[in-house]
């Protein structure tokens, strides 16, 4: 591995197929390096040749000129990286190469692996995702209107006068899935290869949540272990615990994962931390602190995974008004996740007055954000149409 680094004939031909999708990367040498270590020559410049769309091996032994033989091993091999998902369909297999983001960054870490340098890996993908010269990965993943992404709220905190509607509901999502599949979570997997731990105590096991084709195909391939709906409605109540954010694609349909994120290990946390604050999509809710109850202890400001708990703007404390906390609305996800860490039950969940209505599929959020960034090119639209199911893969 590494012996195509920089390879024009292999490398350069893979990120610009990379870049169709609705989140690219970034090219440079970090980025030129992590491909060189993920993919070898020969699995570069197959997966330049993939469709837009899933293709059967048939169809692929006609773009890439390898024999069905010796083509399917490769595929093989991908799947087992996770740098494609192979999907049985009545009878025939499916393959569809994956992103980069979400998808095989980090698929790399959903499973303890010997045929790859994790902790270099791990490194190399700190740097690119922080890496601050000229426009960062991070304008590239955060750079359009609609998020790829969105947050759940805990659903036992919402008022009693409002509802919610299934695709806001964690728990509904699971029900509907008809269970799913549980794994390593990739960002705290990534951090202890790189020597550090989530200051939550938050778990790396059997806590981050696929559905749909995904799990099958993470079950499969030994990225994920098969779970039942009360299984996994158990872990959403073991990631409370930690007050996690959940994430999960930001549509309406047959949303593929369930992650529970930490402020300090999740890149999509970190994302909205630095400046990127509608990064993520929004809850239909915000939360909302009082100041006569809050007693300043300071215990929300750590449980908030996007840091929007601080001291209110422009408000000089006195002895008369005491000292108090407030939500910055403009950050809060409206998770949630902050409201059992305060002691004397100040912070509280509202609706907002416009609630977010996600996409209805997948290819529909991948339609809006390719507008949104001005790469709804024909030959995109045209693998947009064709016969994308719902198996398109998300975060694991």
């Amino acid at each position: 591995m590494g012996h195509h680094l920089g390879s024009k004939s292999s490398l350069v031909p893979l990120i610009d197929r990379l870049n169709m999708f609705p989140v690219g990367l970034v090219d440079n040498e970090k980025l030129r390096e992590i491909l060189s270590l993920l993919f070898d020559e020969r699995e570069a410049f197959v997966a330049s040749r993939f469709p837009l769309e899933e293709a059967t091996l048939s169809e692929l032994v006609k773009l890439t000129g390898i024999p069905a033989g010796e083509l399917a091993l490769i595929l093989d091999r991908m799947a087992d990286k996770g740098l494609l998902m192979d999907m049985p369909y009545n009878g025939v297999t499916y393959y569809l190469l994956v992103p980069g983001l979400i998808g095989f960054f980090e698929f790399t870490f959903m499973k303890n692996r010997t045929d790859l340098p994790q902790e270099r890996i791990a490194r190399l993908m700190s740097e690119y995702m922080h890496d601050q010269n000229g426009r960062g990965q991070g304008d590239e993943f955060f750079g359009s209107k609609t998020p790829l992404t969105r947050s759940l709220v805990y659903e036992e905190h919402i008022p009693v006068t409002s509802e919610i509607v299934s695709y806001e509901s964690t728990r509904q999502i699971i029900i509907d899935a008809g269970g799913g599949a549980v794994g390593l979570c990739f960002c705290r997997h990534k951090k202890e290869h790189l020597g550090q731990s989530c200051k939550k105590g938050a778990p790396v096991e059997e806590i981050c949540i696929s559905l749909g084709a995904a799990a099958k195909f993470f079950c499969r391939r030994g990225f994920a272990e098969r779970k039942s709906v009360d299984e996994l409605l158990e872990i959403l109540d073991r990631a409370r615990s930690f007050n996690l954010t959940f994430v999960t694609d930001n549509i309406r349909q047959k949303p593929s994962f369930i992650c529970s994120c930490c402020g300090c290990c999740c890149e999509l946390m970190a994302g909205v931390q630095h400046g990127f604050h509608e990064g993520v999509g929004k809850t239909g809710f915000t939360a909302v602190i009082d100041p006569k109850r809050c007693s300043y202890c300071g215990a929300c400001f750590s449980s908030c995974n996007v840091k929007a708990i601080g001291q209110p703007k422009g408000v000089k404390f006195t002895e008369r008004t005491g000292r108090y906390a407030a939500i910055k609305e403009d950050v809060c996800l409206g998770c949630a996740a902050c409201i059992t860490a305060c002691p004397v039950g100040a912070i509280s969940m509202v609706p907002k007055a416009d609630r977010p209505l996600p996409p209805l599929k997948r290819h529909d959020l991948y339609r809006q954000i390719l507008k949104e960034k001005g790469r709804l090119t024909p030959y995109v639209i045209s693998g947009i149409k064709k016969k994308i199911r719902s198996f398109l893969p998300g975060k694991g």
